[in-house]
């Protein structure tokens, strides 16, 4: 994959966000039908909260709707949750409860090889995207990969005086018992606790117990345990020392000024990327206006906004990197840049993401 032309985000101020909602505005992408279908009222997006939403909205959902005049509709329901839902309703042929799903690309890729998904290989914007927008281990784009992100140790400097975490190990200090947290299924902790306990990458997913082994240590540490909007809240409210979260929750707690750092430890931090999908089973009108979104949201336009408030690197070559983040450990462009991050196959973990995500939480909550 070449990663070296991308470049993105900015800082989510209201002021610049409508300035470059003004000039995201016209930008929509030509019709992808020869004839426009009559426009519905709304289309539903599913999405995460918090500072995920807030870019999302800034970025693409209400610059689509001002060249549209389409309303979009934000459902927050979690991914894991609304998943078999939409599975269900294309199964049943009913109309799905949303029109756009935003997804990591493990769970897309189950809808994808479930074949509930809707191709959206001739979106016309497609053609300036660099390789991070294909997805994997599929054929075509029945998902479209918008961004790439990594699971950083977010630290508060004033909980560790002598200087970042060097390592996962460091967590286990008992000052930090009830101070730390991570997400309620572990995404994002299996392969670096993975490496803490004593194992070898490649013995992902066949050996696995000595992640297992480190996350039951973790466990005596107490941990708050929640989804991405949780990170911020509980860094806001000073009840947390440290977190392995996605670098956005980190960075939307300090521009709501947090005194908050981060870093990626000994053990590695792992790379990921998310995308967006149509279900099966829309009217062509919706299915229509549904493609125009996405095709929309892969212009330079959008994604400068939308990940600038995000912090994270995009899809389109061009971008300019928000302040502060340029060569930022969490904001990886160049081959380099991945030395210390940790990718698995999206197969890997499609076939056993479940699997690991029930291990996680049973030993937590033993």
């Amino acid at each position: 994959m070449t990663f070296d032309k991308q470049i993105k985000r900015r800082d989510l101020l209201k002021t610049s966000a409508m300035l470059g909602i003004a000039g995201a505005a016209g930008s929509v992408a030509p019709s992808l039908l020869k004839a426009e279908p009559a426009k519905p009222k709304e289309i539903i997006v599913r999405a995460w909260g918090g500072p995920w939403v807030e870019a999302l909205k800034a970025g693409v959902s209400d610059p689509f709707t001002t060249k549209t005049g389409i309303k979009v509709r934000h459902d927050l329901t979690e991914d894991n949750e609304i998943q078999p839902k939409v599975w269900a309703a294309v199964a049943q042929k009913r109309t799905p409860p949303i029109h756009i799903n935003w997804d990591t690309t493990t769970n897309a890729t189950k809808s994808a090889l479930r074949g509930v998904c809707e191709d959206l290989s001739d979106l016309p914007n497609l053609k300036g995207t660099t390789d991070l927008a294909k997805p994997v281990g599929v054929d075509g784009y029945p998902i479209v990969n918008t961004y790439g992100y990594v699971y950083v140790l977010a630290y508060r400097p004033s909980a560790f005086p002598s200087g970042p975490p060097a390592s996962y190990h460091d967590l286990l200090d008992p000052k930090f018992k009830g101070r730390l947290a991570f997400y309620n299924d572990g995404i994002g902790f299996h392969f670096p606790a993975q490496v803490a306990g004593g194992g070898k990458l490649d013995g992902i997913p066949n050996n696995m117990q000595p992640c297992w082994d480190f996350v039951s240590k973790i466990k005596t540490q107490e941990p708050l345990l929640g989804e991405d909007p949780d990170f911020v809240t509980w860094f806001q409210n000073g009840e947390i020392d440290a977190a392995c979260t996605i670098s956005t929750n980190a960075l939307g707690a300090k521009r709501n000024g947090v005194d908050i750092a981060w870093t990626i430890p000994k053990e590695g931090a792992k790379f990921d990327t998310d995308g967006l999908w149509i279900p099966k089973g829309h009217s062509e009108g919706d299915l229509y206006w549904s493609r125009e979104y996405i095709n929309h949201a892969l212009s330079k336009e959008s994604q400068q906004i939308w990940l600038d408030g995000l912090g994270l690197p995009g899809v389109i070559p061009g971008l300019r990197p928000p302040p502060g983040l340029a060569g930022d450990p969490s904001y990886p462009t160049k081959p380099a840049d991945f030395d210390r991050l940790i990718r698995i196959s999206g197969k890997i973990q499609v076939e056993n993401e479940s699997e690991w995500f029930s291990k996680f939480k049973a030993i937590m909550q033993g």
